[in-house]
């Protein structure tokens, strides 16, 4: 009897009934095989058919003592070489790297792709409330696609960035002032983004984090110490209890080059 082996029941509703058709044509069906290992590698699929909305990394660089940067914004680099060329892997699986307006004006990153053979190059988005970046970003000359998520409604300004080939999204501010970040994800999983790489500064880590869209923080750590006048990893909220902390679980640890790479993921009920 001819047989077919799966991992897992595909999310999207669309796609059902393909097991029943092969069963009801005759072939042995058996389905579960390393079914885990499935929704690790396609973690991203699973979320947004499952929750809505994409699966959401954080990458964080960071001193030992968890500072990302000098009081004055100094912070190239702190980690080494090998770690930079590790997040380029992430990058790459990414359907959209993500930052905020702050990063772009502070150091006018690319964003973008940059390992050799690179086929596809993942949507370079921005959060952008008052549309401050310019259309002269670098961000916003490479080749492939970039988006500005705002609320401004700015004319002469969403004018310029669509002339500069910027596609605009709009979304509503939220009670603190900011972007609706849920709006944001809802946005992009309808876009059909499946994983976003965050790559951005304390204050929109640490939003992500306590608006609990933060399903992953990948961490390098390198082997110094900046002081406690140096930036932190998340700006967030003052604590009256400690029970209102982040809860984390670790997934791993491993050395990069001369840095620390630890992968963790909020609890369960934290998510």
């Amino acid at each position: 009897m001819r047989r077919v082996v799966y991992a897992a029941d595909d999310p999207n509703p669309k796609m059902r009934g393909g097991a029943a058709a092969l069963r009801g044509a005759g072939l042995e069906v058996t389905g579960g095989l390393l079914a885990a290992e499935a929704r690790e590698l396609n973690i991203g699929f699973f979320s947004r058919h499952e929750r809505g909305r994409p699966w959401v990394r954080v990458k964080l660089g960071a001193s030992l003592d968890g500072r990302t940067a000098l009081a004055d914004g100094s912070s190239q680099w702190i980690t080494g070489e090998a770690a930079r060329a590790d997040a380029q892997l992430y990058r790459a699986r990414s359907s959209v790297i993500l930052t905020g307006s702050g990063t772009v004006l502070k150091d006018n990153p690319s964003l973008n792709v940059r390992i050799d053979g690179a086929v596809r190059q993942p949507l370079r988005a921005v959060l952008d409330t008052s549309l401050r970046v310019p259309p002269t970003a670098r961000m916003y000359t490479l080749d492939g696609l970039a988006t500005v998520f705002t609320a401004s409604a700015d004319e002469a300004r969403i004018a310029a960035l669509r002339q500069a080939r910027v596609q605009i999204e709009t979304v509503e501010k939220s009670a603190a002032g900011g972007l609706d970040l849920p709006a944001v994800m809802a946005r992009l999983a309808a876009l059909q983004a499946n994983e976003i790489w965050v790559e951005a500064g304390a204050r929109l880590a640490g939003a992500l984090l306590t608006a609990r869209l933060a399903d992953e923080l990948v961490i390098y750590l390198a082997p110094c110490m900046l002081g406690p006048q140096a930036l932190p990893l998340a700006e967030l909220p003052p604590l009256r209890h400690l029970s209102g902390r982040v809860h984390l679980r670790f997934l791993s640890a491993e050395l990069i080059g001369v840095d620390l790479r630890i992968i963790a993921r909020p609890d369960a009920g934290q998510a």
